[in-house]
């Protein structure tokens, strides 16, 4: 296709005297074919009957001779017509129709110059023979000849126009070479108009080509856009996006046809446990083998098989019954098991990767919403792991729910946004010389529809694990940014960002483009980051942290102390701030807590970081704080979390003492 292009881009530069593409003429031609052959058709129905009604004229103009050149005329119409019919049945190319029909032309004028040039009205005659003129307009310009043809059929013409001129035997010198220049005259113009006429329909043809490419090439383009959108990059199954317009479908096909069909979630086994350890080259290639063997099997079953996340898989299939599942369910747990891919790292004693597999049946719903099938899905797949991995189970609707399962966190996450039940509350983050507010912390809060509060640490891990964090993190930071925007006296505002948001493709453009939104300055927001592993062993992680650095936000590293990577977090990322745990400042009766605490805080110091000690809660504390020099704390003896509202009205009090008598937990 480009090749093309840039073939006709050539063409259309090229001056009319330079040597112009064989192949594009040749293609030119071809696009021309039948409709030359139905023009010239056309054209030569109109021309005969033209050319019979002129008898007229020559009852006006030669009488004595009208009856034999009105029966040429006649004769040779009808002779006309007929070839072009014969030819039209018969397989002659375009150019050879043409040219049959240039002769034809010729054969008309001379079949009725001959009789007419028998007339005894020599002047007459002298002036009606003008009229051979238009017999070479019509070559070159009433029909849509080549050059070649048109210029071989009127140049006959012309030659035959100026013998006629010396017909009547009287006529003067004037008369013939006014004639004779007369006849060459719209010969050589109107066979000019036709080279013009001709060029400009090959251009034409030139630029429908290069439209017709150019759109050839945008619809390959949107159709290889569509399959990466709707594919996943490292192992080409489907993508979430895609697999979701699927269940979309099935679930129609059951609502209107109730036609079943059932749900299976795939989770890799430790797999983390063999990221870690092999590395996530070898981690690729093992999601790789894992997604083609599932991929094979669903095919034989004309099922649909996308990557869900991380190490999870989804299939969909169409099944006649609920007792359907289970068999595929198995199979598609033996299909892995069957690739022994080697996994020392399992704390369970088995020594190959394996599969647990949770189903749910369209049939056993009562429900309107499909998400409910997602999530008795999910639940059948945290069963087979809590059964110890390496198995199926298929929901069953019968079965009693455990508590953990008594409100559907998941099917609300979903909604939260839209309905209103997920909201933002602010805790604030306090100088301990000036007394001031220095930042505070957005915090996330879900109510049920039934007005149960339910705590962070019991929504967040399912936000994560069902991919509404993302959703819930965007929400989450714009609303910040709004609250920022209208709020111009909070100095910073915090918001904590899960590491499933940090390894999402796009997620520092998302951020860019809030602050674009609301036109914050980045340095007034900051991102609370839990250490953990991931941040320095995950490429994506810590990419994405590098992109937020560039764009000016502060960097904080969260709960520093109690997650696996430690000081090594530190030194993978350059954090602005290091909030430190509660659990050392609560320690801090003992004396070895207490040096515990002073050794982080002097470690910190000394790289220069920013210090904020969490889980502030009586006077004792802060006294401590305050002999540690530490520069700010947060807790409940600070500023419980409260509304934009609330921590507004807090704001006045700025540089007052601090609260003594809350009690409690951050």
């Amino acid at each position: 296709m480009p090749d093309l292009n840039e073939l006709v881009a050539s063409e259309l530069s090229r001056s009319w005297y330079e040597k112009h593409s064989a192949e594009l003429y040749r293609r030119y031609d071809t696009w021309r074919e039948l409709q030359r052959k139905q023009n010239t058709r056309i054209m030569m129905w109109v021309a005969a009957g033209i050319y019979v009604m002129f008898a007229g004229l020559d009852l006006l103009m030669i009488p004595d001779v009208v009856v034999e050149t009105t029966m040429s005329r006649i004769l040779l119409a009808v002779a006309a017509i007929f070839v072009v019919e014969m030819m039209t049945a018969g397989k002659l190319s375009a150019e050879r129709f043409d040219a049959i029909c240039g002769a034809v032309i010729f054969a008309c004028y001379v079949g009725w110059l001959a009789p007419a040039s028998a007339s005894s009205d020599t002047n007459a005659l002298s002036y009606y023979l003008i009229f051979g003129a238009m017999f070479m307009m019509i070559s070159n310009l009433f029909f849509n000849f080549s050059f070649v043809t048109a210029a071989t059929s009127s140049l006959a013409i012309l030659s035959v126009c100026i013998v006629s001129t010396f017909v009547p035997a009287d006529t003067s010198t004037a008369y013939r070479i006014a004639f004779t220049a007369f006849y060459t005259s719209c010969f050589s113009t109107t066979l000019y108009v036709n080279w013009k006429l001709n060029a400009e329909r090959y251009n034409v043809f030139l630029n429908a080509l290069q439209a017709e490419s150019r759109q050839a090439e945008v619809v390959q383009r949107g159709e290889a856009l569509l399959r990466l959108s709707n594919t996943d990059a490292l192992t080409g199954l489907k993508n979430r996006r895609a697999i979701d317009e699927r269940l979309r479908d099935l679930w129609t096909h059951w609502q209107t046809e109730r036609r079943g069909f059932a749900a299976l979630l795939i989770d890799i086994d430790f797999f983390k446990n063999f990221n870690d350890h092999y590395g996530h080259q070898e981690g690729d290639r093992c999601l790789i083998l894992v997604a083609k063997a599932l991929a094979d099997l669903v095919e034989q079953h004309g099922g649909s098989v996308g990557r869900y996340g991380g190490e999870e898989f989804i299939v969909l299939a169409q099944v006649p019954d609920g007792e359907s599942i289970a068999p595929l369910a198995e199979a598609i747990r033996r299909a892995v098991e069957d690739l022994q891919l080697h996994h020392e790292q399992r704390p369970d004693g088995d020594r190959i990767i394996t599969v647990s597999v949770g189903a749910s049946y369209s049939g056993n719903q009562t429900s309107e919403k499909l998400e409910r099938l997602i999530t008795e899905a999910d639940r059948a797949l945290y069963r087979a792991k809590a059964s110890g991995r390496n198995c199926i189970w298929v929901f069953d609707p019968n079965e009693p729910l455990g508590d953990e399962n008594g409100e559907d966190i998941a099917a609300v996450l979903k909604v939260a946004i839209a309905e209103n039940l997920i909201s933002l509350v602010y805790q604030p983050i306090r100088n301990i010389a000036t007394g001031r507010m220095e930042a505070a912390e957005a915090l996330m809060r879900l109510k049920m529809p039934d007005g149960k509060i339910i705590s962070p640490m019991v929504f967040i891990p399912v936000a994560e694990r069902t991919g509404a964090i993302m959703e819930l993190g965007r929400w989450a930071i714009r609303s910040a940014c709004r609250v920022l925007q209208e709020e111009e006296w909070i100095p910073v505002l915090s918001v904590n960002i899960s590491a499933v948001q940090l390894k999402a493709p796009g997620f520092s453009i998302s951020v860019a483009s809030i602050l674009a939104e609301t036109g914050i300055s980045p340095q007034r927001l900051a991102f609370e980051i839990t250490e953990g592993r991931e941040i320095e062993t995950h490429p994506d992680v810590l990419r994405a942290i590098g992109e937020l650095k560039q764009l000016g936000l502060k960097l904080w590293l969260d709960d520093f102390g109690t997650g696996f990577a430690g000081l090594s977090c530190l030194r993978a990322v350059e954090f602005d701030t290091v909030k430190i745990d509660r659990s050392f400042l609560h320690d801090t009766p003992s004396p070895r807590g207490a040096r515990l605490l002073q050794d982080i805080i002097t470690l910190v110091g000394n790289r220069g970081l920013g210090i904020i000690v969490e889980g502030v809660e009586t006077e004792r504390q802060l006294g401590l704080m305050r002999s540690s020099g530490i520069d700010c704390i947060q807790g409940y003896h600070v500023g419980r979390p409260m509304s934009s509202d609330s921590l507004r009205r807090y704001s006045g009090a700025e540089g007052a003492n601090f609260p003594r008598s809350s009690r409690g937990r951050r």
